[in-house]
């Protein structure tokens, strides 16, 4: 009980600390409203579920350890956040008219069931794309577990604990965004701001490409 409690101040530091997952909720919640950002964090959550069973079987661990995994991951993600910062972007050049209804998606935001480009897919791909989540479940949850047979499971527990509280915190942000959803529905504002995410989603691709 102890260790549980020194681990949540550690992991709440880190899931309120914005990133690409904050990004990626506004973005898709100014093309869907609240149901789409929703979406978007369950599909995060659903990543970090992926990680803490990847931590717990040492998957982690290799990444941690081996600079090729490591790199490889790494640009796949950047590519993946590039990608949707300039499907964004050509999309809202295309015409004066929403993201959403630019890229094909239907009026509520959301995307066909099944569709690459689903909010929950996004979520989910961006989250798994992204291996400083592997490497923050590997230097964060080690810290707290007790060397033995039973490391694992103490692991997928610790994992499971912090993918609760951050899908907690996104979905809270998520509604946030829905209840400005009058202002941030505005033509002119809601133009801006995809156009800011937008460039916000390429600038941390090409930063998670270049960093070292």
């Amino acid at each position: 009980m102890i260790l549980l409690l020194s681990f949540l101040a550690p992991a709440i530091l880190i899931i309120v600390t914005p990133g690409p997952d904050n990004v990626l909720v506004v973005r898709n919640g100014l093309r869907g409203g609240r149901k789409s950002a929703l979406l978007t964090s369950l599909g995060i959550g659903g990543g970090l579920l992926v990680w803490t069973g990847l931590s717990a079987v040492g998957v982690a661990f290799v990444l941690e350890a081996s600079a090729f995994a490591y790199t490889t991951l790494r640009l796949a993600g950047a590519a993946y956040l590039t990608y949707l910062g300039v499907r964004g972007l050509v999309a809202l050049r295309k015409a004066k008219r929403s993201v959403a209804e630019s890229a094909g998606i239907p009026a509520n935001g959301l995307a066909l069931p099944g569709r690459i480009d689903s909010p929950f897919l996004q979520g989910l791909f961006s989250d798994i794309l992204n291996p400083k989540t592997a490497i923050v479940f590997t230097s964060l949850t080690v810290q707290f577990v007790t060397p033995g047979p039973s490391v694992a499971v103490e692991l997928a527990e610790l994992g499971g604990v912090f993918s609760g509280m951050a899908l907690c915190w996104l979905a809270l942000f998520s509604m946030l965004i829905g209840a400005t959803g009058s202002l941030l529905g505005l033509p002119r504002v809601r133009r801006a701001l995809d156009a800011v995410t937008g460039v916000v989603l390429i600038g941390l691709g090409v930063w998670v490409a270049t960093e070292t």
